[in-house]
C-alpha cells in the first residue's frame, strides 16, 4: 500500500512538474526569441505581451463581426445586410417581425408608395409553372439546441410574361429574351471553385429566366452544368478566346457561340473594384483552369489593363461589330462611369455612327472583386446610383436609349435596392456577392488567397469539400425567387402592375435634415 501511495505521489509530481516547467520553458524561449528578432519593434520591446497584441489584431475581424459590431455596422456588408441574403436562400422567406432596423434619420433613397396599390391579381406576372425547390423549417430554436429540417416545396417563379420580356439585341440574328429582371454578375471559374460555379449554374437554371455571367475567366463545363442562360464575358486577357500567342481567336469565339446556353457576349472594359484586368494567384490556377484559359498552370495571372485589340471608340465599335457578325448574338460592354463627359462621349459616338453595343453592364465603384488593390477599390470611379443617372441621361440626350439595355450592378442585393436602381434607369440588375453568400460565403475576405474557409472562392479540393452542390443550389434558387417576388411586391406598393415600369418619379431622396428631393 505504501508503495502504491508513493507511486501515485511520484506520478503526480511528474505531471505537475511537466505542467509547470514546460509552459515556463516556452515563455522563456519566446521571450528570448522576441528580444533578439529585429523585424517587429513591439515584440522586441515588449516580448510575450506584444504577441498578445498581434493575436488580438489577427482575430479582430472575427471579434468585430460576431461580438462587437451591431447589426448595422461593418463593411462591405453589415450583419443585417448579410442576413437579408442568407435567410431568403435558406428559408425561402424574407418575413421579419417588429420593425425595420434601418436608421431613418440618415440620408437615403425611398420608394414612393401609392395611395391606391395594386392587387395581386392585377400584376403582370407569369406564375404558371412552379419551381420545385427545397427550404428549411425550424423545429426548435433554443439557446443550446437548434433543430430544423428540409422539405421539398413548389414555389412561384415570379417571371415576366413573354410579352413583357426585356429583349437584348432585337436586331441580332439571335436576340436574348430575358424574363427575369435579375441575374448573376461576372464571377470567373478560378476566382471561384468548381463547386461554387456548379451550384450557381444549377440554382440559376432551376429558377428559370435568370442568367449567369462567366466573368473574364472563360466558359467552363461547370457554368453549363445547370442549363442556365449564359452571358459569356471576354476580358482583356482573352481567356477562353485566345491563341497560344495571346491573340484573339475567332474560331474559339464561334465555338462558344454555337453552345445553346450562350445567349450574349460581354466585353469587359472595367469593373467597379478595379479599372484594370483581373488577377488570380498561381496556386488557384489548376491544370483545368489553365486549359480553359490557355495559360500555364500554377502561374499567377495578371490581365492587361486594357485590350490590345482596340484603343478608342471607333476600334471598340469595330470589334463589337465583328463579334456580333461572327456569332449572330448580342454584344455588350462592361464599364464604370467616371463622370458626365464619359457618358456623353459614348452616347454621342453611338448617335453619330449608328453603331455600338446591344447592352451596357454598368458597374458601380462599390462593386466587389476576388482580387484588387485598395486604392482602386476605394477611390476610382463613381458609385452605381450616381453613374446610372449620368449614363441614362446621356443615352436619352443623344437619342440612342432605345437601342441599348442597361444592366446595373454594385451591392444591389435586396429587392428594394433593385427597385431603386430600376427606377433610376436600369433595365436589368445583376448581382455577384449576393449569389456568393447564397452558396456559403461568410465574408472572410480571403478571396485572393485560395484559403476561403467556406469553399467558395478557392480551388483547393479540401476546402471545396465543405460546399455541397446539392445543398447550395437550392439556396441560389430561393434567393432568386425571393428577390423577384420582392420586386413585384414593391411594384404593387408603388401602384405599378410590373417592376418594369419603375421610373425616377417613383423614388425620392431624403437628406439627414428630413428634406425630400425628387430624383433627377
Amino acid at each position: 500500500m505504501n508503495w502504491f501511495v508513493e507511486g501515485v505521489s511520484i506520478t503526480t509530481m511528474i505531471v505537475i512538474s511537466i505542467l509547470v516547467i514546460v509552459p515556463i520553458g516556452i515563455v522563456i524561449f519566446l521571450y528570448l526569441l522576441d528580444r533578439k528578432q529585429k523585424q517587429h519593434a513591439i515584440l522586441r520591446n515588449f516580448p510575450i505581451l506584444g504577441r498578445m497584441r498581434y493575436m488580438l489584431e489577427k482575430t479582430g475581424p472575427e471579434l468585430r463581426q460576431y461580438l462587437f459590431n451591431d447589426d448595422n455596422d461593418g463593411e462591405p456588408f453589415n450583419r443585417e445586410e448579410y442576413l437579408h441574403m442568407v435567410l431568403p436562400g435558406k428559408y425561402l422567406s424574407s418575413v421579419i417581425g417588429f420593425g425595420s432596423k434601418r436608421d431613418f434619420n440618415e440620408s437615403g433613397y425611398f420608394i414612393r408608395n401609392a395611395m391606391f396599390t395594386k392587387q395581386n391579381e392585377e400584376m403582370r406576372v407569369d406564375n404558371e409553372t412552379l419551381v420545385d425547390t427545397m427550404r428549411y423549417l425550424v423545429d426548435d430554436d433554443g439557446l443550446f439546441v437548434r433543430k430544423e429540417h428540409r422539405e421539398e416545396v413548389p414555389a412561384l417563379p415570379w417571371l415576366l410574361p413573354e410579352e413583357d420580356a426585356v429583349i437584348i439585341g432585337p436586331n441580332c440574328e439571335h436576340p436574348f429574351h430575358v424574363r427575369s429582371l435579375l441575374g448573376q454578375s461576372g464571377m470567373s471559374y478560378g476566382a471561384l471553385g468548381e463547386n461554387a460555379i456548379t451550384a450557381l449554374s444549377k440554382g440559376i437554371g432551376m429558377a428559370n429566366g435568370a442568367w449567369m455571367n462567366t466573368g473574364e475567366g472563360g466558359l467552363s463545363k461547370h457554368h453549363l452544368a445547370g442549363g442556365a442562360d449564359i452571358i459569356a464575358q471576354i476580358g482583356s486577357g482573352l481567356f477562353g478566346y485566345r491563341t497560344e500567342d495571346g491573340e484573339f481567336s475567332w474560331e474559339r469565339l464561334r465555338e462558344k457561340a454555337e453552345i445553346p446556353e450562350v445567349k450574349a457576349f460581354e466585353i469587359k472594359l472595367a469593373q467597379g473594384a478595379k479599372m484594370r484586368g483581373g488577377h488570380v494567384e498561381g496556386e488557384k490556377v489548376t491544370e483545368e483552369i489553365a486549359e480553359i484559359r490557355n495559360v500555364v498552370p500554377f502561374v499567377t495571372i495578371n490581365s492587361p489593363n486594357r485590350f490590345h485589340q482596340f484603343s478608342d471608340y471607333p476600334t471598340l465599335f469595330d470589334f463589337i461589330d465583328k463579334i456580333r457578325d461572327h456569332t449572330g448574338k448580342p454584344v455588350g460592354i462592361k464599364l464604370v462611369i467616371g463622370g458626365k463627359q464619359d457618358a456623353e462621349e459614348l452616347a454621342s459616338f453611338m448617335h453619330e455612327t449608328g453603331l455600338g453595343p446591344d447592352f451596357i453592364s454598368l458597374d458601380g465603384a462599390e462593386g466587389g472583386s476576388g482580387a484588387t488593390y485598395q486604392d482602386l477599390a476605394d477611390g476610382v470611379g463613381l458609385p452605381l446610383r450616381s453613374a446610372l443617372i449620368l449614363l441614362d441621361d446621356a443615352l436619352r440626350k443623344f437619342e440612342v436609349r432605345d437601342r441599348v439595355k442597361i444592366i446595373a450592378s454594385g451591392k444591389v442585393t435586396t429587392p428594394d435596392r433593385a427597385a431603386i436602381v430600376l427606377a433610376m434607369g436600369a433595365d436589368l440588375v445583376q448581382i455577384a456577392r449576393g449569389f456568393m453568400i447564397s452558396v456559403g460565403c461568410i465574408m472572410a475576405e480571403r478571396c485572393h488567397t485560395n484559403t476561403c474557409p467556406a469553399g467558395v472562392a478557392t480551388t483547393d479540393p479540401k476546402l471545396q469539400q465543405g460546399l455541397v452542390v446539392e445543398e447550395k443550389k437550392f439556396r441560389v434558387t430561393n434567393y432568386i425567387l425571393t428577390m423577384r417576388e420582392g420586386l413585384f411586391r414593391i411594384a404593387a406598393a408603388a401602384g405599378l402592375d410590373s417592376p418594369t415600369k419603375f421610373k425616377r418619379e417613383h423614388v425620392v431622396y431624403k437628406d439627414d435634415r428630413g428634406r425630400v428631393f425628387p430624383v433627377e
